[in-house]
């Protein structure tokens, strides 16, 4: 409450490097520890996000904050519900849906990006709250966990950028002006689409969308499941028309997993740090894995692929600066 950040996921990183101080065997590596640390980890992560938003209300919304006591029958489902709606109450239906959430983002392959940086640092020798806070860190980038943000952000330029969300034209109209850098967040990127991996279909996706049409049918979100189907099925070929991209391409698990959570009532601000919930699972357990079958530390091998240039001395570098600084040698300081 002393140190509200605007940022969910910069207050968890900073709170899971903070319980180090409360273990009184932080430093220890052993696998027993280590699977003692990380149940610990799983336990307090989703009440920190929780009371992590409740101080963010308070002091940047400036709305009431409610903090619910524990209660230790909840699943972590249930006890994320129940800690941020105001009246605690919620369906074993909605339970259920954001269980699976949890469970489809827990982890899908060693190769991620924050899975990878848990394990370099696993590799060093370093502590759990280290290597769990490095997970954290890469996960709030916007081209990893930060991206079911950036698909919430598109849906809403398209929604003010096209009469008819519904229209396969229209839409397909406007996606081809996110692509050209036109409209949108000026990236040129589609947000939802394609995957380092999954390319024919993403497993985790097709879940989802399943959940997505079944929940948001005769609700006010069924208009925003036809629009993120018709970006699934439009972009494939508008890459193909535009670039003339053929490749085989499929939605990802962010595309429909922001609606899910706006069929929960879960706050935009919690998206991403839903998904550090459920992955802290995934990095504990490769993290537990390295040590157990690592030994050495991992050292990438990095190669330039910079342009050679030409060695210029200290004095004639900023010489010929264009603007206003300028390096003056030391005898002119005199």
């Amino acid at each position: 409450m002393k140190a509200p950040s605007h940022n969910i996921m910069n207050k968890l990183s900073r709170s899971v490097l903070a319980l180090y101080s409360y273990d009184e065997n932080p430093d220890d590596i052993s696998i027993e520890n280590v699977l003692r640390q990380s149940i610990q980890l799983l336990a307090q992560v989703p009440m920190i996000m929780s009371y992590a938003y409740q101080v963010k209300r308070r002091n940047f919304y400036h709305e009431s904050m409610y903090l619910h006591p524990v209660d230790k029958t909840l699943s972590t489902a249930e006890s994320v519900l129940y800690s941020i709606r105001a009246d605690k109450k919620f369906t074993p239906e909605e339970a259920h849906m954001l269980d699976i959430c949890l469970m489809l983002h827990a982890e899908h392959g060693g190769g991620n990006n924050s899975t990878f940086a848990t394990r370099v640092l696993t590799s060093s020798g370093t502590d759990t709250y280290s290597a769990i806070a490095a997970g954290i860190g890469s996960l709030k980038g916007p081209k990893h966990g930060g991206a079911n943000i950036k698909v919430a952000e598109m849906v809403e330029y398209i929604k003010q950028g096209v009469e008819d969300i519904t229209d396969a034209d229209q839409v397909a109209d406007f996606l081809k002006k996110i692509l050209k850098k036109e409209a949108g967040d000026g990236s040129g990127l589609i947000y939802g689409m394609g995957h380092a991996v999954y390319t024919l279909s993403d497993p985790r996706a097709v879940i989802l969308k399943s959940h997505a049409r079944k929940f948001s049918e005769n609700t006010e979100f069924e208009d925003e499941f036809k629009l993120l189907e018709l970006i699934e099925t439009l972009t494939p070929q508008i890459l193909a028309e535009l670039r003339g991209d053929k490749k085989v391409m499929c939605a990802n698990v962010d595309l429909y997993s922001g609606l899910v959570y706006k069929l929960l009532g879960i706050p935009e601000d919690l998206f991403t740090p839903l998904f550090t919930v459920a992955r802290v699972a995934g990095w504990s357990a490769h993290r537990m894995e390295e040590l157990m079958t690592g030994g050495r530390i991992i050292r990438p091998a990095y190669k330039s692929v910079c342009a050679q240039r030409n060695y210029v001395k200290l004095d004639e570098r900023l010489d010929n600066y264009p603007g206003e600084l300028r390096y003056i040698p030391s005898d002119e300081h005199a």
